[in-house]
């Protein structure tokens, strides 16, 4: 007979030899962040005596903040030591041997309505843990503020510990870290100092770092005591007290960039955000080259990633900056963001802060705008495609750079364009080579814009499709509408001559009076074909293969009023075809690059030519 199963509640338990191991390999996920995590439980000492003296429950403490990070390659010890509030036996017993007790949190619910959040790093209780994750022991040594006996605790990386008196006089911890064979690189002070400079840069209180096997060779000064780290960094400033020499030192500080950014934006949100950074716009050197940008995000001023898509929508990845979230949900390692509302509403803040940037920008100096326009065009339309909403917001300051001069927005584009063209906006690709298109179509009062990237293709596509009345056509296509004198004219005998002389007798011939009568014939190119026809070649390059032989389909206008043309039209001579093939090659010419055979054939063709001159 089975036995009976009763009810009963319990706690799991977990052996510290067990979760030990789960500690050194899978609590962070890079092993530097043992630096941070443990200068941050320094900082946060400081920040918490600092409360206290604030609060009036500490007297008599004049507390100038001060870490000191040292390292001894001979020893394999990394030690960092702080002043702040300390901790007695008791307190070792409770926040350090307890796994997952954190301190902090506690000290901020104690003190909640007093504010005591601010400032305050470490929220969890596993930061002191990294350290196992290169070291094999490790000691701490510390004293409570209060004056109590200062206590020494030591464990193994098996989490045996021992827990006894300490010789220590003054307030403050002491956490001495012996580096395992897992973490001797950290051993190098050079590399240690890399890792300060990453994560502790603007750390709130100075930190001193120092090579305790560095030895000044006599004749020698001794080295200026200095903090490594800014306490003050400029996020933190008013945007109206900081000048741009100050945004432009910072930004070579942080960046190593020897470039002047373009500009800045200062983002200084209060309740509910609550959070700061500034986001710099540097100059590209090409196409791509703002594809390089970083966003730095700190939790208040440490260091936590580059570039988390949660907080900073991808398309403003391509910018520089910084951002300071000391509200952001961040999981034990600190390392990655929660998705919600909060992080949320963060993104579309920086997104609507962005876009009215440049709205303001073009409004109160559109000179200087268009001056750098070339600059964020890129930037401008990626992240029209990415964002509906960043479009709505900044389309008012979206350019198009006209050829011969000056910038319009398509608003503006329409308007001077109502007499001539009824909402269709002309643009090139290439400007030399389609020269001759460009000057028949500003002969005729129309302006011709640049769009000559890539993303041109799709930027164009999504602005037709968020305006239906509105076309784009490239200025080497059906543009004969534009061109127009008189009625349409039709030829038979020139349309089968010019088929003859491009050797394809599927080619769509069109007779036209154009209002330049000295170009004989111009080659174009149906707009959508050739858009499919340029997609089709970008998928190939990127190793992408379809079916089908997508060829953008063209048709020849030969224009009747064209002297030549009316010659061959109505006289007839041995040389037509000759002097046929020679229009058509030209026309190609004008409109692209010859193939290999073309140019071997126009060459033959004009050689043929000369020789009956």
């Amino acid at each position: 007979m089975s036995e009976e199963i009763k009810n009963e509640k319990g706690g799991v338990s977990v052996e510290t030899k067990n979760i030990f191991p789960v500690i050194k390999r899978w609590l962070y996920s890079d092993k530097e962040i043992f630096l941070r995590e443990i200068v941050s439980n320094a900082s946060d000492a400081i920040t918490k005596l600092n409360r206290l003296i604030s609060l009036g429950e500490v007297k008599d403490i004049d507390l100038q903040g001060r870490i000191d990070v040292s390292v001894s390659k001979k020893a394999r010890t990394i030690t960092v030591r702080d002043n702040g509030i300390g901790m007695n036996a008791e307190e070792v017993k409770k926040y350090i041997g307890s796994i997952a007790l954190s301190g902090a949190m506690e000290f901020i619910e104690k003190y909640e309505t007093e504010g005591a959040a601010d400032g305050i790093i470490g929220h969890f209780g596993l930061g002191f843990y990294s350290a196992f994750m290169v070291s094999d022991t490790v000691e701490v040594i510390s004293r409570s503020y209060r004056g109590d006996p200062a206590v020494k605790w030591v464990c193994n990386e098996e989490g045996e510990y021992e827990l006894s008196a300490a010789d220590r006089e003054e307030r403050g911890t002491e956490i001495i870290m012996h580096i395992s064979d897992e973490g001797t690189e950290y051993l190098e002070a050079q590399t240690l100092r890399s890792v300060l400079d990453k994560y502790c840069a603007f750390m709130p209180v100075e930190i001193y770092f120092e090579d305790e096997d560095a030895e000044v060779k006599e004749g020698e000064e001794q080295p200026k005591e200095e903090p490594i780290n800014d306490i003050h960094p400029l996020w933190q400033k008013n945007p109206a007290d900081c000048t741009d020499e100050e945004y432009k030192a910072f930004y070579h500080k942080v960046f190593t960039d020897f470039n002047e950014p373009l500009f800045w934006l200062h983002i200084n949100a209060d309740y509910p955000l609550n959070f700061k950074g500034i986001l710099y716009f540097p100059k590209l050197t090409h196409e791509f080259a703002n594809m390089e940008g970083q966003v730095k995000l700190y939790y208040n001023q440490v260091f936590v990633a580059d570039n988390i898509k949660e907080v900073i929508p991808e398309y403003l990845l391509m910018l520089r900056g910084v951002l300071d979230c000391p509200e952001l949900p961040l999981n034990v390692s600190r390392s990655y963001l929660q998705n919600n509302g909060y992080v949320t509403k963060i993104s579309a803040h920086i997104v609507k802060k962005v876009a009215d940037k440049l709205t303001s920008m073009f409004k109160s100096d559109r000179e200087g705008y268009e001056k750098i326009w070339s600059d964020i065009k890129t930037f401008c339309e990626y992240a029209s495609l990415c964002d509906r909403k960043f479009y709505d917001r900044a389309k008012d300051a979206l350019l198009m750079q006209v050829i011969h001069g000056g910038h319009v927005t398509l608003a503006e584009y329409l308007e001077g364009a109502k007499e001539t063209n009824e909402n269709i906006v002309y643009y090139t690709s290439d400007p030399e080579l389609q020269a001759q298109y460009i000057a028949m179509l500003e002969a005729k009062g129309i302006k011709v814009v640049l769009f000559d990237k890539m993303i041109d293709t799709q930027y164009v596509q999504m602005l037709e499709g968020l305006n239906d009345k509105v076309k784009f056509r490239r200025v080497d296509s059906d543009i004969t509408d534009a061109l127009r004198s008189g009625e349409a004219a039709h030829s038979e005998k020139l349309e089968k001559l010019f088929r003859s002389a491009a050797g394809d007798e599927k080619l769509t011939v069109k007779c036209e009076m154009l209002a330049d009568e000295s170009i004989p014939a111009m080659l174009n190119l149906n707009e959508e074909s050739r858009r499919m026809d340029d997609m089709m070649k970008l998928y190939a390059a990127n190793g992408m293969a379809f079916g089908g032989d997508f060829k953008p389909q063209s048709t020849l206008v030969v224009n009747m009023a064209n002297p030549l043309i009316k010659r061959l039209d109505v006289e007839e001579s041995d040389s037509d075809a000759l002097i046929a093939k020679q229009i058509y090659g030209l026309a190609v010419l004008s409109q692209r690059r010859f193939t290999e055979d073309e140019l071997k054939q126009f060459l033959a063709s004009s050689y043929e030519t000369l020789g009956k001159l």
